[in-house]
């Protein structure tokens, strides 16, 4: 039985490790095997880099297997955008590259929504930033499975996103005119 609900939970066989850290510490080991998902595997980062991170200009070496090692520097952190994220502007392996992070620490007023578990089939989630077109339906309705539920539009292509099953809308969490980004939770079903 736990071994079912361990797939449940984890999606993957367990490994003996595994199974005596769940048995020892349940709830701990869960929450590392969810960041595990999010994150990747962080025990290649020395401890410096993995508790403080990087300072512009400063660079550290990662070993992500044996013989294959990445050489990232932190060039520079960008100005902060109103909606929480700066652009971070680093080498991997001399190549310049830039990716937007949320400043955890910044004050913001734009809304950041909740993202969708990917786990969970009840869970409709945006599948590339955009913005609300309609909403077409409300919280308590009931939905047929192919039913259509909203209407988004990224880079001028509308894309509909249809009720995976038959049941009862839970909750919708947004409205028509407001932007959206990957991943974030759009409407719940029960």
């Amino acid at each position: 039985m736990w071994l079912l609900n361990w797939r449940k939970k984890t999606g993957r066989a367990p490994s003996e490790l595994d199974v005596l850290s769940y048995i020892m510490y349940p709830q701990v080991y869960l929450q590392f095997d969810q960041r595990m998902k999010e994150y990747g595997d962080l025990s290649v980062l020395n401890t410096s880099t993995f508790f403080y991170g990087l300072r512009a200009g400063e660079e550290t070496a990662i070993t992500i297997e044996r013989g294959k090692t990445l050489i990232i520097k932190l060039v520079a952190i960008g100005e902060l955008h109103p909606d929480g994220r700066r652009i971070i502007y680093f080498e991997l392996n001399g190549q310049p590259r830039e990716i937007f992070v949320r400043d955890q620490s910044a004050k913001v007023s734009e809304l950041v929504r909740r993202k969708a578990d990917s786990q969970n089939a009840a869970h409709l989630g945006a599948s590339m930033p955009g913005k609300v077109l309609k909403v077409l339906v409300s919280e308590g309705d009931k939905v047929r499975k192919g039913e259509h539920l909203l209407v988004s539009e990224a880079m001028k292509m509308e894309t509909t996103i249809q009720a995976p099953m038959d049941g009862k809308i839970k909750a919708v969490y947004v409205k028509a005119g407001e932007a959206i980004e990957t991943g974030d939770l759009l409407i719940e079903m029960e």
